[in-house]
């Protein structure tokens, strides 16, 4: 197995103490936002052998295995991260497998360069994810029912909310969580900025179920993306806990340490929260307008003492192990390839020591033992 050199990357957004703090080293006062593990050709993590781009190319099959790469290709299909949010990430939606690839042929015909600040396809690849917490995370996640976003709008006393409160009441879901986020994106910016500014006001001052987004009007001032946040589900996962992401479903990331895997995917449609372009036409025809329950996941049990987040996605598949002191030693080899992460305690993987915020590449097939007492992440796929 190959312990990996990882990139971490500086966002804005990012913490400047969360990773720091993890790897036991000290901040540099600049953000450090997400630490990529995996074969992703933005920042792919570094081996021994070159990067891990360089080695599964090489030799996809000894790397990968014969299944992984008749289902998925001769690549790594999963991006591993660690993510540390100081301030709130943009609101955002991903597409599914076929509006990426139709979405992506249609800015590749139409000539839009892949690095154009307005482009929306990177890749034409889906991008489902699933975040889970090390430390207490907070989020935003689907779409609230419409008449308790009438209510949480209504309860600010802000009059220019109440045609939007009106539109929540008068028709059924879809239509009126349709209606409403279009009003919001396509509103006069001056005016949405007037409200805004109300809205976060009144945040301030009433606290309470109202506080999270007294916080991002106070990172985005006069972004429309502050009303727009106020229709989804706010939660607050504690370590252990996770959400899954799958296509459509409004999404924003708060603040908090947690580990992320999705598919090697850069497809972002954005809603707000952001100086970055937001295409409304093309987001609204990905948006699925339908409210949920944020919908927590906690692990489910399996063999041998591993935890497994279950997803209905095959590109990864993401599970823990919590090693007791003095406990087996544990045989984790698998047929398909596994990044393994070490979050808290010294957990030895083969003939590698890991640390928090240390991790190793296992080939298909090769010997994966571990031991020692502590958190230990496995990511992989399914065939």
């Amino acid at each position: 197995m190959d312990r990996l050199d990882n990139t971490i990357r500086p966002y804005a957004w990012g913490s400047t103490t969360a990773i720091p703090r993890l790897l036991g080293t000290e901040p540099t006062g600049e953000p450090q936002a997400e630490m990529w593990m995996g074969a992703h050709p933005g920042a792919p993590s570094r081996t021994g052998r070159g990067t891990l781009v360089e080695v599964i190319d090489a030799d996809p099959e000894k790397e990968l295995g014969a299944d992984a790469v008749a289902k998925f290709g001769p690549r790594l299909p999963f991006l591993l991260k660690l993510l540390a949010a100081g301030a709130p990430l943009s609101l955002q939606v991903h597409p599914d497998l076929t509006q990426a690839r139709e979405g992506y042929e249609d800015e590749e015909r139409r000539g839009v360069p892949v690095t154009a600040p307005h482009r929306n396809y990177r890749d034409a690849n889906h991008k489902p994810e699933l975040v889970c917490a090390v430390t207490e995370f907070d989020g935003l996640c689907g779409f609230r029912d419409p008449l308790r976003a009438a209510e949480l709008l209504d309860g600010l006393g802000v009059d220019s909310l109440k045609p939007y409160v009106d539109l929540l009441h008068a028709h059924p879901e879809e239509a009126a969580l349709r209606e409403v986020l279009t009003a919001v994106l396509t509103a006069d910016p001056d005016e949405m900025a007037r409200t805004v500014t109300e809205t976060a006001a009144a945040c301030d001052r009433l606290g309470g179920d109202y506080a999270p987004y007294a916080d991002i009007a106070h990172h985005y001032p006069g972004d429309p993306g502050v009303i727009a946040a106020m229709l989804l589900n706010h939660v607050r996962l504690q370590p252990g806990e996770a959400l899954f992401l799958g296509a459509g479903v409004p999404h924003a990331y708060l603040d908090g340490l947690g580990v992320e895997i999705m598919s090697n995917s850069d497809n972002v449609l954005r809603c707000g929260l952001t100086p970055k372009h937001v295409d409304v036409p093309e987001l609204l025809r990905i948006v699925r307008f339908e409210s949920r329950d944020a919908g927590v996941l906690r692990p489910e049990a399996g063999p041998d003492g591993e935890e497994v987040y279950e997803t209905p996605i095959d590109e990864f598949r993401l599970s823990r192990y919590v090693l007791p002191e003095g406990g087996a030693t544990r045989d984790l080899t698998l047929a398909t390839p596994q990044i393994l992460l070490c979050t808290a305690g010294a957990v030895r993987a083969g003939e590698h020591e890991l640390t928090p915020g240390t991790s190793v590449f296992v080939p298909a097939g090769e010997k994966a033992e571990v031991s020692g007492t502590g958190t230990l992440f496995r990511s992989t796929v399914v065939v």
